[in-house]
């Protein structure tokens, strides 16, 4: 039976749907209220752990692009320049619950190799010393990330619940959970509230729709809790648009998707 009182460690990831607004500025209010509830979750005793997406979008904001950019080397160069604003943002606003946050880039490359070592080590000893870290993929240097060969944040966020030997994951999204269609088409699609096995009828209901700033969908989602639950931990697929649902989550309360392995 999934218990979330026992999950201590927890890696949360909010993509950039959730960040911004759809003119790819940020959400002022959403990310106060997000950066709030973390604090207050941390300072309940979990450990927390941020995979966040934004950078790119934030970067288009700055240097007044209209839209997400197809070539490679203008997404390197708004991931640069946004990347620099998420983080100065995050400090502010955790800094002003006196919770120090640290930057971690990451690529498939550190994740495969032996070096994936030093980068636990690291995590570790900032959730020692009450450090949330930040984690976003290190897109100014890795092209296959940008084309999405790995996979994009949702399965980073996965791939690091595992070296960080997490309790749970959350995703937090722009929709309410795993439907056994798509609501935004459908609306007589029905949520469900528990998964307890991936299999191809899981991975058909989950297509491979994508938000316009973001570059997951459903599909990765399911990758991720598919790592997740194979490793032994369980995960969670939220609405992020209203950051309290976080606090719904921790009370005990039936909120969006929860894959649980009962095996």
């Amino acid at each position: 039976m999934f218990d979330i009182s026992t999950k201590k460690r927890i890696v949360i990831k909010v993509g950039t749907s959730t960040l911004t607004h759809k003119t790819g500025r940020l959400n002022i209010r959403r990310m106060e209220r997000f950066v709030k509830a973390l604090a207050d979750i941390q300072n309940s005793g979990h450990e927390i752990i941020l995979v966040s997406s934004g950078a790119i979008g934030l970067g288009m904001s700055k240097m007044g692009l209209a839209s997400r950019p197809s070539d490679t080397p203008m997404k390197q160069a708004c991931a640069a320049v946004g990347q620099c604003e998420l983080m100065y943002i995050y400090d502010k606003l955790f800094g002003e619950y006196n919770i120090n946050v640290a930057q971690i880039l990451l690529t498939k490359y550190v994740i495969e190799s032996p070096r994936k070592n030093n980068v636990e080590n690291t995590f570790l000893k900032l959730i020692d010393h009450n450090v949330i870290p930040i984690v976003n993929e290190n897109d100014t240097v890795a092209i296959d990330e940008l084309e999405l060969e790995f996979g994009e944040n949702d399965t980073l966020a996965a791939y690091v619940g595992v070296f960080c030997k997490a309790d749970m994951l959350i995703i937090l999204s722009d929709i309410d959970g795993f439907f056994d269609g798509d609501p935004r088409i459908n609306p007589d699609a029905k949520l469900i509230p528990m998964v307890t096995k991936i299999d191809d009828k899981i991975r058909s209901l989950a297509g491979d729709a994508v938000s316009g700033l973001g570059s997951g969908g459903m599909i990765t989602k399911i990758n991720a809790a598919e790592i997740a639950m194979n490793s032994g931990f369980d995960m969670a697929i939220l609405n992020g648009r209203n950051p309290n649902i976080l606090y719904d989550l921790f009370d005990g309360k039936e909120v969006g998707t929860i894959f649980h392995n009962e095996e």
